[in-house]
């Protein structure tokens, strides 16, 4: 999959099991980044511990039902991806949708936020969940994350429920958004 963005070429690739350690690193440093100055860091530390392990990693690309998505600038020319996304096949109680599929996580590197990757990359994912033969697409986005609720708002979804979130001792709420994977004609 690629497309221009700026004035780069963005590629999207499918991620595999050789992968693991690079999702690893990527989603670990991106969630710091965007969430350690607002928790509890013993809580971030061990939510990242648990969540972005070499080991759990390697088990959630390889299971069925869930793919990782991870995202090139080539005009960089580093071969460094700027981010990564991750559906897994699954409904949510709050969400309608014949077949459903939620964005698990897409990340992109906070330095390069705000020149349209994170746009690019979820329609990727949008590609991805209609070649798959998925209706509906939702996610989890924590209320307090207003810069990603504001983005997905712009992007088509709505919030259709909360569920909690668990960070470390730290019980939060996660707005659930949910959208048409192909825009109503």
């Amino acid at each position: 999959m690629e497309t221009t963005v700026g004035s780069g070429r963005f590629r999207v690739v499918r991620a595999d099991a050789s992968d693991a350690a690079l999702l690893a690193e990527i989603g670990a440093r991106t969630f710091v980044e965007a969430f350690a100055a607002d928790n509890d860091p013993a809580d971030v530390e061990r939510y990242v511990a648990e969540s972005f392990s070499v080991a759990r990693l390697s088990a959630e690309l390889t299971a069925s039902g869930s793919t990782f998505l991870l995202a090139y600038d080539d005009a960089a020319g580093d071969g460094v991806p700027v981010g990564y996304a991750q559906l897994r096949d699954g409904a949510n109680e709050h969400v309608e949708g014949r077949r459903q599929v939620g964005l698990i996580r897409i990340y992109i590197e906070p330095a390069t936020i705000g020149r349209g990757y994170g746009s690019a990359l979820l329609r990727a994912c949008l590609d991805v969940a209609a070649h798959d033969g998925f209706d509906t697409i939702w996610l989890g986005v924590w209320e307090h994350n207003h810069r990603a609720r504001r983005f997905y708002e712009r992007e088509g979804f709505r919030r259709v429920g909360d569920q909690a979130f668990v960070l470390g001792a730290n019980v939060q709420t996660d707005h659930i958004m949910a959208r048409a994977v192909r825009p109503v004609r």
